[in-house]
């Protein structure tokens, strides 16, 4: 894309996990830039020096508009929001205030300021428990938490705000999402956080005694949960090929999976950790959490079709060197 089409591009939640990673895809691609995220869950540290930060709330009107007058902002990938599952359904008024009412505002504001491209971050949870696998875009939406509905409720609003307002939009629905930069310059810093992946590098890096496995039972290969798991710099990636197509066909708008087509089970993963490190992490076995499907795996057909996307970093190994990577610089970072 010449350089003249890199619109300025507003990245909601940039100071997080994911919303970092395509801050820098867009940096280091030579897109203007700029972040807003209200640090409940992000890092200011996560966002490089020459990319204006602005704190604040994505439903804060009177902000985004200062934000898209500064900037000339005209397109948005929006990350802000609130992703734990189990805590979705014990607190699902959250999710959707975090999840739904703020999006509205946030479309409402980029309506009146005249964005014309909006990526929106969305989940594989709308799918629920799918009667199939792979999943593809087609598959019946029934979530089975909370989490999952705010998400669909907000690609629904996208998709009659667009066909009343003219801007297009492209909402990537997203597997299990982990790794880091290859280079260390971000990854999941959140504390308490969730991810398998992510809570295995913590073990084996000393920060937990264990990983629990949640469900032994499922009607799985070993009993327990099966998911795709896609490296956070191809994730990042998708996004930025995302604009570039919305950008290049204005009346069209995309709904796209973004996996790799191959599920792990969570035993898989901890062999895989294991191996990776060369020590052997305890396992915990618990009971199932409240709203996980026993599987989830994509059918990436769609975006493999419609996108020049190439992943890199599709080893279950690289996501999780790459992982244990940033766990041990963001002890360094914490003094830890």
């Amino acid at each position: 894309m010449s350089e003249t089409s890199k619109v300025p591009v507003l990245v909601t939640g940039g100071a997080g996990y994911i919303g970092s990673h395509a801050v820098l895809a867009l940096r280091d691609a030579g897109w203007p830039v700029a972040v807003i995220d209200n640090l409940s869950t992000g890092f200011a540290f996560a966002v490089p020096d020459d990319v204006p930060l602005y704190e604040g709330d994505i439903s804060d009107i009177i902000l985004l508009e200062q934000i898209f007058a500064e900037q000339g902002i005209k397109a948005i990938m929006h990350f802000a929001g609130s992703i734990v599952v189990p805590e979705s359904v014990e607190n699902p008024l959250k999710y959707y205030d975090n999840n739904t009412v703020r999006s509205r505002a946030l479309i409402e504001a980029a309506v009146a300021g005249g964005v014309e491209h909006f990526i929106f971050s969305s989940t594989a949870a709308t799918y629920g428990t799918p009667e199939t696998s792979p999943v593809s875009e087609d598959s019946p939406k029934r979530p089975i938490n909370p989490y999952g509905w705010s998400k669909l409720m907000t690609e629904q609003m996208l998709a009659d705000a667009s066909a009343a307002h003219g801007f297009n939009f492209c909402a990537l629905r997203y597997f299990n999402v982990a790794g880091a930069d290859p280079q260390a310059r971000t990854g999941q810093s959140t504390a308490g956080a969730t991810h398998l992946i992510k809570v295995a590098c913590e073990a084996a890096t000393g920060k937990r005694d264990s990983v629990a496995v949640f469900g032994t039972d499922y009607d799985t290969p070993d009993g327990t949960g099966v998911r795709d798991y896609i490296h956070v710099s191809d994730l990042a990636n998708a996004h930025l090929l995302a604009l570039e197509a919305l950008i290049e066909q204005p009346g069209r708008s995309l709904t796209m999976n973004c996996g790799y087509g191959r599920g792990f089970s969570v035993l898989e993963v901890l062999d895989a950790v294991d191996r990776v490190t060369n020590q052997t992490i305890a396992r915990r076995m618990e009971p199932r959490r409240a709203g996980d499907p026993a599987e989830l795996v994509s059918d990436p057909l769609r975006i493999r079709e419609t996108l020049p996307w190439q992943p890199k970093h599709a080893d279950l190994g690289d996501i999780i060197a790459h992982a244990l990577q940033w766990e041990r610089k963001l002890s360094e970072l914490r003094g830890e």
